[in-house]
């Protein structure tokens, strides 16, 4: 057996020292010392004014660090169900935050309405359709986008659904022809959207905030009147197995101070004062 020379042990020694140096570099590098991570998971339709909270919070915050989980509500509440582990759940249904409340699973006292959404159709900027309100989507060859049942914007759908079934001047004949024109059931509202701006869809039935800044010159949002129309209420609150109450108190708190709440009005929300 060929032995080792003096030299090729030196040389294997400082290779060890210097894979172990780097290690710990990157090792200090991935840690934070102090840093607290909140996990957030959050309804889809808030995406966008989520996303501006954090870093708005982010940066008054700096020893926090603000990780959204971006999905349907329904979706959300599995994973927290199956063992999943956030620190904060927003909910674009009260029934999904009841269901995790009854479980166990929240802090119910820190849960509460702080936000309010209503319907709202939206089409795309050229319109090919040329449909001008919610009377035009049972035209024949019209094609829709809604959610699916059980996602609160396809629930709240079908209420609204509901609602015009019951008028005489829709009837249930309106309701049977527009379900016939839906091509596409969604479990989140962000992949409605690109569906219009491809062109593979006429309309669709969306949150009234759901038009992003950036997509205001793609898309039109025409109002459903308020009689069929249906309001949607946003709770929040704080796991009850989160290791960081404090600092998720402080979030909650930002999101429905002065800042928070600008930011949810700019992109087409209703804020919901404390204690109402």
């Amino acid at each position: 057996m060929k032995r080792s020379t003096p030299a090729t042990l030196v040389a294997v020694s400082l290779l060890i020292i210097a894979g172990l140096l780097v290690a710990g570099c990157t090792t200090t590098q991935q840690e934070t010392p102090g840093e607290t991570t909140l996990t957030v998971f959050t309804a889809a339709s808030l995406t966008g004014a989520f996303t501006d909270i954090g870093k708005a919070y982010e940066a008054e915050n700096e020893n926090v660090k603000v990780e959204f989980v971006f999905d349907g509500s329904q979706t959300l509440r599995t994973q927290i169900e199956q063992g999943a582990t956030p620190d904060i759940f927003v909910s674009a249904s009260t029934k999904h935050m009841k269901a995790l409340q009854g479980a166990g699973f929240m802090d119910n006292d820190t849960v509460a309405p702080f936000l309010g959404n209503s319907l709202a159709l939206v089409v795309p900027a050229d319109n090919p359709a040329k449909i001008t309100g919610v009377a035009d989507l049972n035209k024949s060859g019209v094609k829709l986008v809604i959610g699916t049942k059980d996602v609160p914007f396809g629930d709240y759908t079908r209420q609204m659904l509901d609602k015009m079934a019951a008028d005489p001047a829709y009837g249930e004949t309106y309701k049977n022809a527009f379900m016939a024109n839906v091509i596409s059931e969604e479990t989140a509202v962000t992949s409605v959207m690109p569906k219009l701006m491809l062109g593979e869809a006429d309309a669709a039935i969306v949150y009234k905030s759901d038009i992003s800044k950036d997509d205001r010159d793609k898309l039109t949002r025409i109002d459903i009147p308020s009689e069929y129309n249906v309001m949607a209420t946003y709770p929040l609150g704080i796991l009850a197995a989160s290791p960081n109450k404090a600092e998720a108190e402080s979030f909650i708190a930002f999101v429905r101070g002065p800042d928070g709440s600008a930011i949810l009005t700019e992109y087409g929300f209703d804020p919901i004062p404390a204690g109402k």
